[in-house]
């Protein structure tokens, strides 16, 4: 039994655990305002293609929250592997980040490593994926694109466009402003959607990525996906979805159940992830 004379300090020192409990709880706290819990959803359909070569991820480590979406060029042999190898090699080298402040440096190594991998693991087969990544760090969205795979945020009932595709149509444009072709030459080219750059290509050039971060605000929807989704559907059609107040996850069902309500004949692969809730 405790003498009586202990009572007291007992006393106190209940007083002084509770109290460093408090404040254990109240920090933790601040700390999930700082950085709420980033709501993903995602979705995926093969279409009419016999193999899915579509591929994606997300991470979420100290530094922040990463979503990767790969895109297997479907004309090439081995896109699946090569859209794979792609993600992974993001994943696995943003986990090695020691520092947000290096994020660019993080994207042009891991777009580097990645076509290396594919171009070795191969070994002269063709093959080649597109790939678009952002990194979400408090309010801010870091990115890096490369292909015909797009970033975008949805704000406010309308798209801010993030990354610009690497394809043929790039080229023709600049060309018509040159006066080198009509507008018409522009639109009807028949390559004007060809890829000019990707990974897993012997000419990769640099992967795309944002000088500066993205400053996010409250109720902003990242948005990633594939030209499955947005060959298919309109922008009004995808803005009725992603206006509705649902989860992350629902308004990815919905834009997925409405592709494959197109019922196109050439359905392309299709994937969306959207990130929110998390600045």
């Amino acid at each position: 039994m405790f003498q009586q004379g202990a009572i007291p300090y007992l006393v106190v020192l209940g007083v002084i655990i509770a109290i460093t409990l408090l404040f254990r709880l109240r920090a933790a706290l601040i700390q999930q305002e700082k950085n709420p819990v980033i709501q993903i959803g995602n979705g995926q359909t093969i279409g009419r293609r016999e193999e899915q070569d579509d591929y994606f991820s997300t991470a979420t480590s100290s530094h922040g929250t990463i979503a990767v979406l790969a895109d297997g060029i479907s004309g090439l042999a081995n896109g699946r592997l090569a859209s794979t190898l792609a993600v992974t090699t993001f994943i696995r080298e943003f986990t090695k980040l020691d520092n947000p402040k290096h994020m660019s440096l993080f994207f042009s190594r891991a777009a580097s490593l990645a076509n290396s991998e594919i171009l070795q693991t191969l070994r002269g087969s063709r093959g080649g994926t597109t790939l678009v990544a952002g990194v979400i760090v408090e309010d801010k969205l870091y990115w890096g694109a490369v292909g015909d795979s797009i970033i975008t945020v949805f704000r406010n009932g309308e798209f801010i466009p993030i990354n610009q595709k690497d394809i043929y149509e790039s080229v023709l444009e600049a060309r018509f402003l040159s006066g080198e072709i009509t507008k018409d030459e522009a639109l009807e080219h028949p390559q004007k959607k060809q890829l000019i750059n990707y990974l897993g290509y012997d000419n990769f050039q640099n992967i795309e990525i944002g000088r500066e971060p993205f400053p996010l605000e409250k109720g902003d929807k990242v948005i990633l996906c594939s030209d499955g989704v947005y060959d298919t559907l309109t922008e009004m059609e995808l803005e009725q979805i992603l206006f509705q107040n649902i989860a992350a996850h629902d308004a990815a069902d919905q834009i997925i159940e409405a592709v494959e309500s197109k019922q196109k004949a050439n359905q392309d692969n299709a994937t969306i992830l959207i990130l929110e809730k998390g600045w």
